[in-house]
């Protein structure tokens, strides 16, 4: 998982190759990409696909007016692991609502959340 943060008022596509560049798998053999990424009609532009292709990444881009079943895995969404993440981070009151006027406080937050879902989900 990685995080970048982003102003609200701007669109998800600006932000891809920053998230993309930011995550990092450790292996027994050292860094790795991950090899495929889902993402929703909000992505569905040629740019954004390039972006992912670059990064020798597969991307499953639903595109507009793709019917819903395409893109599911074993009769669930593929997305709907992205969706639960997010309401995981909206359990937490500080991050629903921003408080915090610099960027590295929240940002801080919202790592600290990521690290209290990722230990609950591990016991």
């Amino acid at each position: 998982m990685s995080i970048v943060l982003s102003a609200a008022n701007l669109h998800d596509k600006w932000s891809l190759a920053a998230t993309l560049d930011a995550v990092v798998l450790k292996a027994g053999r050292g860094v790795r990409r991950p090899r495929h990424c889902c993402l929703d009609k909000g992505y569905a532009f040629r740019d954004c696909d390039a972006i992912v292709r670059d990064r020798r990444i597969t991307p499953h881009i639903r595109q507009k007016g793709e019917a819903s079943l395409i893109g599911r895995v074993h009769g669930r969404a593929r997305r709907w692991v992205v969706e639960r993440t997010n309401s995981w981070h909206n359990r937490f009151r500080g991050l629903v609502i921003r408080w915090e006027l610099k960027p590295q406080n929240y940002l801080a937050l919202v790592y600290l959340a990521s690290a209290l879902i990722a230990y609950q989900q591990s016991h």
